[in-house]
């Protein structure tokens, strides 16, 4: 956990700095400028569309009584995606832009199930009496520590 805040507080920044460096050596200073003020804008404007069509499909779904999660985590990448996108950096806003992107967020959200799977363990069981002809059915989950994490926590 220390070495990815490292990574991500004094890595990253180090990297992006970098890259403006080299942009504004193989171009120049106020050309890199003007390239973290066009995505700063077109980042905001991206996210504000991207947040309310999220927002309307988050409200069509509940009114349905579909899942939400979908929804939830669009929302979720749709606000992160906006703060990287007002943080002047290359690197994070290529990160940004790809989550403003329907198809990539349809790609993460399968990597977060994934992760998500891996740590929890959740199991279905049938429902206790009612009408025994439906297929309805109760989740019930629980956290189970995986051996590995145990063994970290001494």
């Amino acid at each position: 956990m220390i070495l990815r805040l490292f990574i991500l507080f004094t890595v990253v920044p180090l990297v992006e700095l970098w890259l403006f460096l080299q942009i504004a050596q193989w171009t120049s200073s106020l050309f890199t400028i003007l390239v973290v003020v066009l995505t700063g804008v077109l980042g905001t404007i991206m996210t504000r569309s991207q947040g309310l069509r999220a927002l309307q499909n988050l409200k069509q779904q509940i009114a349905t009584g579909r899942g939400v999660t979908d929804a939830i985590l669009d929302a979720v990448m749709i606000l992160v995606a906006g703060v990287l996108l007002i943080t002047p950096g290359v690197l994070t806003d290529a990160f940004g832009f790809s989550l403003l992107i329907p198809w990539c967020r349809r790609w993460y959200r399968a990597l977060v199930a994934a992760r998500i799977a891996q740590r929890f363990q959740v199991s279905e069981m049938p429902r206790q009496g009612g009408d025994s002809g439906t297929n309805s059915r109760v989740i019930d989950s629980y956290v189970v520590p995986r051996q590995d994490e145990l063994d970290q926590r001494g």
